[in-house]
Formats: structure tokens, C-alpha cells, sequence
């Protein structure tokens, strides 16, 4: 019998992408389900594919962002289903821009869903999976939670922050609640619609940053990367690397150091200049 069946287990942002494929594969490992998204629509439609037995899921419109209603979600799951065994922090959203063209507000958006939305979660839950006899918290950072790149200062910042503080919860939970494991997740380019909803700076071309990300990019099927992360939890993994990307990633942040910092630009501006000859090529 693997981890997950008869386990209540907790997904945000579950009404779409990686989120959407966890809820789907926990279901058919006999989980019992509490499902978060901001999309009540979104999270509906994962709900039919799934096709649970009544009683077997929860389903919470909300957003991470709201402190209060994560609370409250974590209360109303309790009293549901009894306990709460784990937790996959994976709502997020993207942001391109550089920190010259961005606003405050943007930045300050990409914080409060990508790193707060993954405090707000476990703040609420942490109570609740201390009680399991083997409590999960698997957070999704990013690849670019191990490198950063221009461009990307806003979710690199998000992702960064996100990875230092489940390493730190990791650490806290070795020390005084060893039951409960903690994982960090590292996805590499997926293919999901986070580009297509992204927020970008005025200053980029829209249609020309989605097609470069989405064919450049995002080579992981969501199926996959799901597929990926529960192996990786059910291992006691702490880091789960998805993708090739992310592992090449990996592999030379750790033996470049800063050294990748002189490499990107370079590697950027050819890509800059090959979008702008496809977006106007009589220049």
C-alpha cells in the first residue's frame, strides 16, 4: 500500500497545470482531498475529471494570499476529514520583466502569491500535520529558485525565498517534530498556461515572450512533473529536481558558483535579438 492512500492531503493551486495532476494522481491512490484554487471554475473542472465519490474532497475557492481564509480552510479540513497527513504548496504565478520596467506592485504581487502563499499554508497546516504519524509539506520553488536569470528578478526573488524557508522548516522539523518531512521541489520549464496568465512588463511583447517561453521553455508534461514529485515524496526526498532542465540547472550552479551570472546575458541577448527579427524581421 503506497503513502498516500487513506491520507488527507491538502493541494493549492489545484485547478490547473502540475496542481490539477497531483490532485488527479493522489485521487487514484485513494487520498482524501482538500483542493485550493482562486479559480472556483478551474477547480470545478479538476473536480469532474477526477470523479471522486462524495465526501472524498473538499473544494475551497480561495486564495492563497488571504491569511484568514487559509485558516479557515485548514479548520474546516480538519473537521472534515478528522486530520491533515500533508500538504503540496504549489500555487504560483509567473512575472517577466526587468526591475527597471517593473512596479511595485507587480513585484510586491509576485511575493504575495509564489513565497507568502506558501507561508500562509503551512502556518495554517504545520499545527495539523505535526499530529500525523508522518506528516509531508512538499513546497514548489522553481529552478529558478536554484539560478537566477534577468528578467525574472520578481519570481526569481519568490522562488529563492520559497526554497530558504523549506529548507529552514526542514531543519526545525529534524530538531523537534522528525515525523513530519519536508520537501522542496525544483520544476524546470512545464507545460501548463502560467506564461498565458503571467504578468509582464508593459515594456515586453506579450505574444512574443509566451511563444519563446512555451517553446524554449516548457518541455515537462504536467503528468510527468506530478508523477515526478510523488515519487520523490513517497522516497523521503528533500529536493526533487523535475525536468531535465532543472537538473542541468543544478549541476552547474553547483559547479560554476556565481560564474553562470557572466554566461546568461550573453546567452539573453542572442535570444532578445532572435524575437525581435521573428517579431519584426524587415529590421
Amino acid at each position: 500500500m503506497n503513502y498516500f492512500a487513506g491520507r488527507v492531503v491538502v493541494v493549492t493551486g489545484a485547478g490547473a497545470g502540475i496542481g490539477r495532476q497531483l490532485s488527479i494522481k493522489l485521487a487514484r491512490q485513494g487520498a482524501l482531498l482538500s483542493l485550493l484554487d482562486r479559480d472556483q471554475a478551474s477547480l470545478d473542472e479538476t473536480m469532474k475529471i477526477i470523479g471522486v465519490q462524495p465526501g472524498s474532497c473538499l473544494l475551497s475557492g480561495i486564495d492563497v494570499t488571504d491569511r484568514t481564509a487559509m485558516h479557515a480552510c485548514a479548520v474546516e479540513t480538519s473537521e472534515k476529514f478528522g486530520r491533515v497527513d500533508a500538504i503540496f504548496n504549489n500555487a504560483g504565478i509567473l512575472y517577466s520583466g526587468d526591475i527597471l520596467d517593473s512596479e511595485f506592485t507587480d513585484i510586491e504581487h509576485v511575493m504575495n502569491v509564489n513565497f507568502w502563499g506558501v507561508v500562509n499554508a503551512s502556518k495554517a497546516f504545520l499545527p495539523l500535520i505535526i499530529r500525523s504519524d508522518h506528516g509531508k509539506i512538499v513546497n514548489v520553488s522553481s529552478a529558478f529558485g536554484l539560478m537566477a536569470a534577468p528578467g525574472y528578478a520578481a519570481y526569481n526573488s519568490a522562488k529563492f525565498a520559497v526554497r530558504g524557508f523549506t529548507e529552514s522548516l526542514r531543519q526545525e522539523m529534524l530538531i523537534s517534530h522528525p515525523q513530519v518531512q519536508v520537501t522542496c521541489v525544483f520544476p524546470g520549464g512545464v507545460k501548463t498556461s502560467i506564461a498565458r496568465s503571467a504578468r509582464m512588463a508593459a515594456a515586453l511583447d506579450r505574444v512574443s515572450v509566451i511563444e519563446s517561453f512555451e517553446k524554449n521553455i516548457a518541455r515537462t508534461e504536467p503528468d510527468v512533473a506530478a508523477r515526478i514529485i510523488l515519487r520523490g515524496v513517497e522516497r523521503g526526498r528533500s529536493r526533487i529536481l523535475v525536468g531535465n532542465d532543472a537538473r542541468l540547472i543544478d549541476i552547474v550552479t553547483r559547479i560554476s558558483s556565481a560564474g553562470y551570472q557572466r554566461i546568461l546575458p550573453s546567452l539573453n541577448s542572442a535570444r532578445s535579438e532572435r524575437i525581435r527579427r521573428d517579431v519584426h524581421p524587415d529590421r
